[in-house]
């Protein structure tokens, strides 16, 4: 029960984000003879039961009870006996597990909200918490691991001594708040009212508890943010830049949190260039992830969306822990020895390697799927996205977008737009900007049928295939290329292009005029933006699938292709939507439909073949082949 309980608490604190940022903080339940703590490389938001690492107590507790000559042989040790005390098969325990045991109660919670930080980093922190909370334990900043535990059991041991009572809340110096109680309801109140609290006490000193909205200029992001993709890449990779309205960057560390994911520095400049950043380098030994640009736009920088998205959120508790530390007598930022002892600590660097992600082979990678809510265009999308590419799904059907980016997980998003809306296309691509800083591959999808005879066909319905198909492709190339050559110009890399079009863009089809013209002038718009867009260090390729029998297109019970060409009469003797897909399996070599992995694979196939543009590849089990 007490399991199920702090999975429950964890879980509930962990979606909060007045509480937890990045999958900070850790929590654990005991019992007489186990602590149940949260591992390394699992949120609080996400944790289950099984999450949790059951370690022994007894060996725990005897690791305070030995003396070391030294502060790296006691962590030599501890690290053995840690390991020794894991009894399940789970992942790696908290490296504050230690701190869990001193607390003696059944549930004890380490969290790190921007309000309590505010005080804990504060130059006077300490003089407030004896004032504000003086039944609480204040332990003054020491460098993570066994010796802060050390220094937390010693506190403790005074504590109650002096209290006759063991301490349940202590307040860590620049490191958040361990808080201690037997029930949940009782944890509950503990935060509860220091939140109460401090807010109370930052109103009447005048100091808000939240950041100031501000306006986040549009020109500046599509200016920057393509750039800085570059500018802040790492090994040969691009980096995911977000975008946000504008606030002052902290101007030091403040917790390990803000140094293992942010950095903690930043570059402040009114036109970053890429002097900037190699500057930055030179001082600091590692490139930024966090630009202002003053009264205009944060810049974050991570290898991946998700991993952006967390410097950005660091960076804005940064902030706001720094406006909430006015409160407290001013900002009291980490020693450079401090600093230095977390940027080298082996146990962070785990923790920023499982937070960088795996890193499949399109990892990095910024894709645009049009058409990507359903059928093939959401089958390539999750190809993509099984190799490790962050996936933006742009469909007329918005709520379709975003069902398919939820389902695609982290680092997809989803977005409207009408690609034969110039308008909407301009629209998407500045929103694409705002959120992950450019494109490296825009898969074209996006496309519409409607068969019929020449002699009967309407022209509206010519002009909405035309509209889509053709139209839709050119708007899409021009606004996307635009960014690109911005992007690419700074990174010295390639972009990719790659029109899904048809086998009918190969080959005339029948009774379906509309299609297969857009289809083959398509191919001639492909081959023409390659021979331009090479200046550009952008390829466009074309792909070019069979049919994809099992797909909506075709299966869709009123509107699908099978139905259309059955009722147009395309395929002589049918009676039935079966006959009609046993005539078109029948055209395969192969013997079946094409598969969006299929067309997947040729799109990959395009991107990393360095030495090709303007190609149709044709992926139709042979049905059509290249002369």
């Amino acid at each position: 029960m007490s399991l199920e309980k702090i999975t429950e608490l964890s879980r509930r604190y962990g979606a909060d984000p007045a509480y937890v940022l990045a999958g900070g903080g850790n929590t654990s339940c005991k019992d007489e003879k186990f602590l149940y703590v949260k591992p390394s490389g699992v949120t609080l938001a996400a944790i289950t039961e099984k999450d949790f690492v059951k370690m022994d107590r007894a060996i725990i507790r005897d690791c305070f009870s030995k003396e070391f000559a030294n502060a790296d042989e006691r962590e030599a040790f501890v690290k053995r006996m840690m390991a020794f005390a894991v009894v399940n098969d789970g992942g790696r325990p908290s490296v504050e597990a230690p701190l869990h045991e001193l607390l003696p109660f059944t549930y004890v919670v380490h969290l790190h909200p921007a309000l309590i930080n505010g005080m804990t980093c504060g130059k006077d922190g300490k003089e407030w918490c004896k004032k504000l909370f003086p039944e609480a334990l204040w332990v003054d900043y020491c460098d993570p691991g066994f010796y802060l535990a050390k220094v937390v059991f010693d506190a403790c041991k005074e504590y109650k001594a002096a209290n006759g009572k063991d301490a349940s809340v202590i307040f860590l110096q620049n490191h958040g708040i361990f808080a201690g109680a037997d029930t949940p309801e009782e944890i509950d109140a503990i935060y509860a009212g220091i939140m109460a609290k401090l807010d109370a006490h930052c109103k009447a000193a005048g100091v808000a508890t939240e950041l100031p909205e501000t306006a986040l200029d549009m020109d500046c992001v599509m200016e920057y943010a393509p750039q800085l993709r570059g500018f802040m890449a790492e090994a040969g990779k691009v980096a995911t830049v977000v975008s946000s309205a504008p606030f002052a960057i902290a101007r030091g560390p403040l917790t390990p949190d803000h140094l293992v994911y942010a950095k903690a520095f930043g570059v402040v400049a009114d036109a970053p260039a890429r002097a900037d950043i190699d500057a930055f380098k030179a001082e600091r030994g590692y490139l930024p992830r966090m630009i202002e640009v003053p009264g205009k736009a944060v810049f974050c920088a991570g290898a991946k969306k998700t991993a952006a998205d967390t410097v950005l959120a660091l960076a804005r508790n940064g902030a706001l822990i720094e406006q909430i530390a006015q409160a407290f007598g001013g900002v009291n930022y980490l020693t450079d020895a401090q600093r230095s002892f977390i940027e080298n600590w082996e146990v962070e660097s785990y923790r920023s390697k499982v937070a960088a992600g795996a890193n499949a082979s399109l990892t990095g990678m910024v894709a645009v799927v049009t058409g990507g809510a359903q059928g093939f265009g959401y089958g390539i999308a999750q190809e993509l996205a099984a190799l490790g590419a962050d996936l933006v799904i742009a469909d007329m059907n918005v709520d379709g977008a975003k069902k398919a980016a939820a389902e695609l997980g982290a680092g997809a998003g989803g977005f409207a737009v009408n690609i034969s809306d110039e308008a909407a296309v301009e629209a998407l691509v500045r929103d694409i900007v705002a959120s992950y800083g450019g494109v490296d591959l825009l898969v074209a999808n996006a496309g519409v049928v409607r068969a019929g005879s020449v002699k009967e066909f309407d022209l509206k319905d010519w002009q909405f295939v035309t509209n889509i198909n053709y139209n839709g492709f050119f708007l899409c190339t021009k606004h996307f290329a635009r960014v690109m050559s911005k992007q690419n110009e700074a990174t010295g890399l390639w972009s990719d292009i790659v029109q899904v079009n048809s086998k009918s863009g190969l080959a005339g089809s029948k009774n379906n005029g509309a299609y297969a013209g857009s289809k083959f002038g398509t191919i001639g718009l492909v081959q023409s933006f390659a021979l331009e867009l090479t200046r550009d260090k952008i390829k466009v390729n074309a792909v070019c699938p069979g049919n994809y029998l099992d797909g909506p297109l075709w299966s869709d019970p009123v509107r699908g292709l099978f139905v259309q060409y059955l009722e147009a009469g395309k395929v002589p003797g049918a009676k039935t939507v079966d006959d009609v897909r046993a005539h078109y399996e029948r055209q395969v070599p192969m013997s079946r439909g094409c598969f969006p992995a299929d067309v997947a694979r040729a799109i990959v196939y395009a991107v990393n073949q360095k030495y090709e543009t303007g190609q149709a590849i044709p992926v139709t089990g042979g049905q059509i082949m290249m002369n």
